[in-house]
């Protein structure tokens, strides 16, 4: 019904305007009493399905990436679609409106989407009031970032600020230095900026009475000497993995006209490269760290492929707009059924 019927309704809207809507329609389905439904329909319950990683336990390895619920304002029904876990954020220390509109842009021929929304989030506080009614309820990730105007030599302070803000709330921490659309901030994956900002983090997590995993979100556009130096990094300041992918700028292959549009192209697009990173780093590091594989999941093969090249856990975003919540089912029926 998704594919045939809501989808195309969907895709006649502005999508950012439809996204927004799509959260409304969400929440009034739960407060019509629909939880329950929506449980039966889409959730796969079986202890089996449960993975141990950095220290967490998740009832499924099948998460909604960062991005679409930036404010934690639907977590707790998005989780009833079958999510083994929720990422927020990106969230910033000070609420932003993020790059001018339009900003968002499908290109349906492709099953991809460019976007350049530039972080643009109500701020850390706001989300911090949001997830203190999870209670433990919803696995929660925490996708933290820096604000447009901070200058990349303070970088750290905003980092530090959010995961403070956070440290409460969620129960993973991702560091954001990877997205296309904040000016000059992929700057900070730079080998020597990163290794402080993580050195840094990791350091204060460690004078918590219970540290929390901090996990690294690389872009796929990375050279084989920049992953190289993600792996030396990850074993120098003892984060807990690495999420691989963000958004790509690369082009290569795409037929629909809202390719000459900048910003990070998510979707069927980035599944192979995705993919490769995932691989290399595993292989390369033999295992050394756990990865969460996002990028072009839109099938449950997707998935299986990601799982199979190394990662620990995949993640959906623009994979759950294009097939829909049955996505989320199927790759935890194909799970399954490699037992």
């Amino acid at each position: 019904m998704y594919q045939r019927l809501i989808r195309p309704l969907f895709f006649l809207f502005d999508p950012e305007k439809i996204h927004h809507t799509s959260f409304r329609l969400i929440k009034l389905v739960h407060l019509l009493g629909l939880g329950g439904l929506i449980k039966r329909l889409f959730q796969v319950n079986d202890p089996s399905l449960s993975r141990e990683v950095f220290g967490l336990k998740f009832p499924n390895p099948v998460g909604l990436a960062a991005g679409f619920d930036k404010d934690a304002l639907a977590y707790k029904e998005l989780a009833n679609f079958g999510f083994g876990f929720i990422e927020i954020g990106t969230v910033t220390p000070k609420p932003q409106e993020g790059n001018p509109k339009k900003r968002l842009f499908r290109l349906p021929t492709d099953k991809g989407v460019i976007n350049r929304m530039g972080f643009n989030n109500k701020g850390v506080a706001h989300a911090v009031e949001r997830l203190k009614a999870n209670r433990g309820r919803v696995l929660i990730g925490g996708n933290i970032g820096k604000n447009k105007m901070t200058p990349n030599d303070q970088a750290v302070a905003d980092y530090l600020f959010c995961f403070d803000a956070l440290f409460d709330v969620v129960d993973y921490f991702v560091v954001n230095v990877s997205s296309p659309n904040t000016p000059n901030l992929r700057d900070l994956q730079e080998k020597e900026p990163l290794t402080q900002l993580l050195n840094t983090l990791q350091n204060h997590n460690n004078t918590k009475a219970t540290s929390k995993p901090i996990l690294l979100k690389i872009a796929p556009d990375l050279t084989q000497g920049q992953l190289d130096d993600i792996i030396q990094i990850v074993a120098e300041t003892k984060i807990a993995g690495v999420i691989a992918t963000n958004t790509t700028l690369s082009r290569e292959g795409l037929s629909h006209s809202n390719k000459t549009q900048t910003g990070g192209l998510s979707g069927k697009p980035l599944t192979n490269r995705a993919t490769e990173v995932i691989a290399y780093l595993h292989q390369k590091s033999s295992g050394a760290f756990p990865i969460i594989g996002v990028g072009g999941i839109h099938s449950a093969q997707d998935a299986l492929d990601k799982l199979q090249a190394g990662a620990s856990l995949v993640q959906l975003y623009t994979g759950f707009v294009y097939e829909g919540p049955g996505l989320i089912k199927k790759i935890n029926q194909a799970i399954l059924n490699q037992k």
